[in-house]
């Protein structure tokens, strides 16, 4: 008995193997580099691996625009037109994320703890805090984590499939845990995302077994043809079909196999959630499509309802629950799930149309939530003295880094911390309030498009109940993403705009003297002399000391993630007013080999 190698076409390859190849690279880059060059050479590997999959994904562009895909590694991956596309969004969407990821405060200060290993609060923790250490090895996680996102939508058989949700979903579990601040929220969120996430993984795998028990093959087009004829296992079939879409779903955040996204969302570090949130979801939902449309056609009566009965909880759910949330990573979150209600209306359309709304959807909605989150990670809590002039205030506006170090805090994630951004800082109010717009499906936004296009093809494959579902969940929705924007704008900030109150006889007829402490160190207890404005002063005992009050500010940083925040913004709108050519672009390839 002899062995045949097969033949591996490099090229159709070789988007994945650029983004694998670098996260290796970065691995030993990790235990061979210095560490004054490390950061460095792994922003280098992580830039240019993203970058370089768009270019490739360019480069077999045409040829299997022109053949209709190719096969490699004897079937085990699929290169067609939704795999290029579905690669192509993930890569763009890495590079963004990543913008953000690098990015680091003015105090050099990153969102990934110090030492993710030590124990939170520990003196080791606090030690490495001080000396400044960072968490390199982020990169060549976040990279392997790609690679498999780039390989699920591409999987030709069903252990492909199962592998390359493992590749991809390991990195993610670690980097969950890894935030700087509230350390033990997020390490709950990462053992609780990782807990769910293998329970998915064993339904996953017992459809698996149970498929290949009825056909007796694990190639998606031999389990195809073995759908196509019927037998006393169609139960068997049945069964393992669902449970092969159970494991895909929990991904894409779908209910009722949701419960892990509002806490890994809330607990991760900010950047990963953008990361996780966009790129995770295109990877999850290119597959689905890949399994629904080319196994399990023959099945469409029996699974329609199971996957019309989740869309629709999905949808209602993610709305409903989404509308009292009062932390904005947990409000995204279900924005997130209802969104991925909307998406599986495009799935149950099962035409060709629907690939293509769903892949446009994907690209528009990921767009949108790399930018907000990058948004949410500028957006922080910072501790001042209360200052009783305007000097004051100008003083700690212009504090330098030590003073960010030790007065910034995390990131201001309750809903009433955002009252009056938009009158402090009205670029970044204004991009996420246009991400927000883009969520809700307002005109003039590439999310219209999206949601007006995965409706569509639902009304036109028959599922006209879905859109309809769908579009009364976009209307309630719009409630929440509404309510920031105003406020944002209409609200005024604690402490600012405060009514003026009239004097009474007796404050007037007092001596008021407004201005600061000689000695704004002294105890309580101690005498003071308060200098005024006009050359008077006055005596007074400090009955107790200042005290420190909690705002809202934009840390400076890098700008990186200002880049990312830009260009998504950017995307957003261009796809909204001229989405005609990437319709037709994605059209063209919009079909999956057999």
């Amino acid at each position: 008995m002899s062995f045949t190698a097969p033949e591996i076409a490099w090229g159709a390859l070789s988007p994945v193997v650029i983004v694998l190849v670098a996260g290796i690279v970065g691995v030993l880059v990790e235990a061979f580099v210095p560490d004054r060059a490390r950061r460095a050479a792994q922003l280098v590997l992580a830039f240019g691996a993203p970058v370089g999959a768009i270019v490739a994904v360019a480069a077999l562009w045409d040829g299997v625009s022109s053949s209709g895909g190719t096969d490699v590694l004897d079937g085990s991956l699929l290169v067609d037109g939704p795999t290029l596309v579905i690669q192509g969004v993930i890569a763009v969407l890495t590079l963004l994320a990543l913008l953000v990821v690098a990015d680091r405060t003015a105090t050099g200060e990153d969102a990934f703890a110090p030492t993710a290993a030590s124990i939170p609060g520990s003196d080791y923790e606090e030690l490495a805090r001080r000396k400044g250490l960072t968490q390199t090895e982020v990169y060549p996680l976040l990279l392997l984590a790609t690679g498999g996102m780039m390989i699920l939508p591409a999987t030709g058989d069903l252990l492909t499939l199962f592998v390359a949700l493992e590749v991809l979903s390991l990195p993610l579990y670690l980097l969950t845990g890894m935030a700087r601040r509230r350390r033990l929220l997020s390490q709950e969120a990462a053992l609780k995302y990782f807990l769910l996430g293998a329970f998915a993984s064993a339904l996953l795998i017992f459809g698996v077994a149970l498929v290949y028990g009825y056909s007796g093959t694990l190639r998606y087009s031999e389990i195809a043809a073995a759908t196509g004829t019927p037998s006393a296992l169609d139960p068997l079939l049945l069964v393992g079909a669902v449970l092969l879409l159970v494991g895909l779903l929990f991904k894409v955040g779908a209910v009722p196999f949701h419960s892990w996204t509002p806490d890994a969302y809330q607990g991760a570090p900010t950047p990963i959630t953008g990361f996780m949130a966009a790129c995770t979801k295109v990877a999850a939902f290119g597959a689905l499509l890949r399994v629904y449309y080319t196994i399990f056609p023959g099945l469409q009566w029996d699974l329609d309802v199971f996957l019309w009965t989740v869309a629709i909880a999905t949808m209602v759910v993610g709305t409903v629950v989404a509308l009292v949330q009062t932390d904005i990573k947990r409000l995204l979150a279900y924005s997130s799930i209802a969104h991925a209600g909307f998406i599986l209306t495009g799935v149950v359309a099962l035409d060709e149309a629907g690939v293509s709304a769903v892949l446009f959807y994907l690209l528009v909605y990921g767009v949108a939530t790399v930018g907000a989150f990058g948004v949410v990670w500028l957006v922080r809590e910072r501790t001042v003295p209360q200052a009783t002039t305007d000097a004051a205030a100008d003083e700690l506006a212009e504090a330098g880094d030590e003073d960010l170090r030790t007065s910034v805090l995390g990131e201001a994630t309750h809903l009433s911390q955002w009252a009056g951004l938009g009158r402090t800082h009205p670029a970044l109010a204004g991009a996420f309030a246009l991400f927000l717009l883009s969520f809700a499906g307002i005109p003039l936004t590439a999310g219209f498009i999206g949601k007006f296009a995965v409706f569509s093809a639902a009304v036109d494959g028959g599922a006209w109940p879905l859109a309809l579902v769908g579009v009364l969940s976009s209307a309630a929705a719009a409630f929440f993403y509404v309510r920031i924007i105003v406020l944002m704008y209409f609200t005024p900030a604690p402490g600012r705009d405060e009514a003026a109150v009239e004097p009474s006889d007796e404050d007037a007829a007092a001596p008021v003297v407004e201005g600061r402490a000689s000695d704004e160190n002294a105890a309580p207890g101690e005498d003071v002399t308060l200098a005024g404005a006009d050359g008077s002063s006055a005596v007074a005992t400090l009955v107790a000391a200042p005290t420190a009050t909690t705002t809202t500010t934009v840390v400076p940083s890098e700008g990186l993630a200002a880049v990312a925040i830009a260009v998504a913004a950017v995307l957003t709108v261009v796809l909204g007013v001229f989405p005609t050519p990437v319709l037709d672009l994605i059209s063209d390839v919009a079909r999956f080999l057999p």
